[in-house]
């Protein structure tokens, strides 16, 4: 049930206390707004009435909580059929409006997976997000170079094929990989079904953290083949099993009496926080990322670790067993609402000695040493972005600066780029890139590209933001550029009504030279910064950025319109048939050259489809 006050603007102690008589011991969500409806704070209760006339009271709060309460101007409430629900309602709500005063979890990628596919002959890859395809999932690990390291030496180990089906099923000689001894080649036929197979069992019994036994049968066929004298086979095996204890190597810490757990650990310090946390599945450490939540600087560990277990697994699969530096209130409901996710029982604990103890103090190290480098940067940053306001007359440093960078060759696979800078460094989760057209763009119109990409970003900032609440406004806007691209971005501006972001042009200036880069304002003469400058170089790492970010984004679209084969479209050619035309042809450009009769002439290509293959080359002719 939803509720508002349609009473005058009341404010603080006396708002929450006129909602008192309207609320009941029910479990439920209650959320704090200020005078403009912006929500303040998202709380669960296990008694609704109970918790808010905690607020109500004038004395006994936190500096936090009471200018929390000073700003309320009104309240929203939902009950809940459990605690529980209310518990994982009160999470959701969190992560969809970030609230200034809770604790947020700025950072939520997900993460990697090692998948093996459901397939004749199985192919090991790396996989991100939902897991809708058939096969097997083992992780999570930590980054994707976690993943691609251990991928490395799985494919030395075990010669498993890395190639799509389409690839594998168009194959008619092995490819590179069979060639340096990284693949087994089984798209040709080089190793049986049944062989391949017992190798996808070995890879798999490795990753589930029984690779003992693997290490041992490496071992026999070695010392076989040597007494058999067929060495270059037994240099192979040796290699196998060096590849092996290398990635076993590689993850350090690897507990003998932890099957599968998470370890978490928090540390705090001067109203900033690092959140540790430690993969272990299959007896095996799969890495460890830090995150680093918006807290506040009178929040206590057990408040931040719940909040951050709350969002953490919001999208992700928990495991059996999470390992906690500090305890949380509210460990029941934690444990009950991770359960039913999991589908099975989950056990939360805050170990105090043995192995799992070790593995906790391990990770409350990192974190600790963790946020002395990132308040190291953080201040190092900030006093950047003091330069920068100074140098750029603005009003106050910037909390969002959003730098733009087109790339393509004579507008071919023309992009566009954003990359964002704060007081945290680069945000790379806000990074967007833009595909242009060009349908209506000279190619190579710089300009032009310039002004699609930013009536793009204002669009949908207007769509997306229009009240400017919820920090998606840059305060800054670095353009790639001179003169001529700060009018043409000026002009998009002006037509959006945005007059109050500030815009610079940074142009390469005299002979392209870094270090003699000039700086153009709307309706300024363009300047310079002293060479030797901290926040000249500061502005040449952001402009380089963007400049990566939008090679990488044009590389990768040239690439794959490079690898695009027509016959791919279409429809009732698949993979035989694809292998057929190209035997027949030699290419795709040559299918599309072919006459019908040469066509029909394929095997396996009927007279429909024949018809259907010219007309797909020739229809515009």
């Amino acid at each position: 049930m939803t509720q508002k006050s349609d009473s005058e603007p009341v404010t603080g102690h006396a708002c929450i206390q006129s909602y008192l008589k309207t609320l009941d011991a029910s479990p439920g969500v209650y959320r704090m707004l200020d005078a403009q409806a912006r929500v303040l704070y998202v709380g669960k209760a296990r008694n609704l009435r109970a918790r808010v006339s905690n607020y109500a009271r004038p004395a006994g709060h936190s500096p936090r909580i009471a200018r929390m309460i000073s700003e309320t101007a009104s309240m929203m409430f939902l009950t809940t059929r459990t605690e529980t629900e209310a518990l994982l309602l009160e999470q959701n709500l969190i992560k969809q409006l970030k609230p200034r005063y809770n604790v947020l979890l700025r950072d939520d990628k997900s993460f990697p997976n090692i998948h093996v596919t459901d397939h004749a002959y199985p192919m090991i890859h790396k996989h991100r997000g939902a897991k809708k395809e058939k096969g097997a999932y083992y992780g999570p690990f930590a980054s994707a170079g976690a993943v691609n390291r251990t991928l490395n030496q799985l494919q030395k180990v075990f010669l498993l094929r890395n190639c799509t089906d389409a690839m594998f099923d168009s194959r008619t000689r092995p490819c590179l990989l069979y060639q340096i001894k990284r693949c087994s080649a089984p798209c040709v036929g080089k190793i049986s079904e049944a062989d391949y197979a017992a190798s996808v069992r070995d890879a798999e019994r490795f990753l589930s953290g029984k690779s003992t036994n693997i290490q041992e049968t490496l071992a026999k066929q070695m010392a076989q083949a040597s007494e058999e004298m067929e060495f270059e086979r037994a240099a192979a095996l040796r290699d196998r099993i060096r590849a092996l204890t290398q990635v076993q190597t590689a993850q350090g810490i690897n507990p003998r009496g932890v099957t599968e757990a998470d370890v978490i650990a928090l540390h705090l310090e001067k109203g900033q926080a690092c959140v540790q946390v430690f993969f272990i599945r299959a007896n095996q450490n799969w890495g460890n990322r830090d995150f680093y939540p918006r807290v506040g600087a009178d929040v206590e560990e057990a408040e931040v670790l719940e909040a951050f277990l709350g969002q953490f697994y919001d999208t992700k699969e928990p495991p059996r067993l999470i390992l906690l530096s500090h305890p949380i209130e509210n460990e029941d409901l934690m444990t009950e609402a991770l359960s039913g996710k999991l589908g099975r029982k989950v056990e939360i604990s805050v170990p105090l000695r043995g192995e799992k103890s070790e593995l906790v103090d391990g990770a409350l190290r990192n974190a600790r040493e963790s946020l002395a480098r990132r308040m190291a940067e953080t201040a190092t940053q900030a006093k950047l972005l003091r330069g920068l306001a100074e140098a750029f007359d603005l009003e106050a440093p910037p909390e969002r600066i959003e730098v733009y960078d087109n790339s393509h060759i004579q507008g071919t696979n023309a992009v566009g780029a954003m990359i964002v800078a704060g007081p945290d460094g680069f945000l790379k989760s806000q990074y967007r890139k833009f595909n242009i057209k060009g349908d209506e763009l000279t190619p190579g119109d710089d300009f032009g590209m310039m002004k699609d990409v930013l009536t793009r970003r204002f669009k949908r900032l207007l769509k997306d933001d229009p009240d400017r609440d919820k920090g998606l406004w840059p305060d800054l806007l670095l353009i790639d550029g001179g003169a001529g691209q700060v009018s043409a971005v000026r002009e998009i501006m002006e037509e959006y009504g945005v007059e109050d972001v500030p815009m610079v042009g940074v142009a390469k200036g005299v002979d392209r030279d870094a270090g003699k880069e000039e700086f153009h304002r709307p309706g300024t003469r363009p300047f310079a910064l002293r060479h030797n400058d901290p926040v000249l170089y500061f502005v040449q790492r952001l402009r380089d950025e963007a400049h990566r970010f939008a090679i990488g984004t044009h590389r990768a679209k040239r690439a794959k319109s490079q690898m695009a084969n027509p016959l791919d479209e279409i429809s009732g050619v698949g993979a035989s048939r694809k292998r057929a035309l190209l035997a027949h042809f030699g290419s795709a450009k040559a299918v599309s050259r072919a006459n019908l009769a040469d066509l029909k002439a394929v095997e396996g290509v009927s007279e429909a489809l024949a018809e259907r293959i010219y007309s797909f080359f020739h229809e515009s002719g």
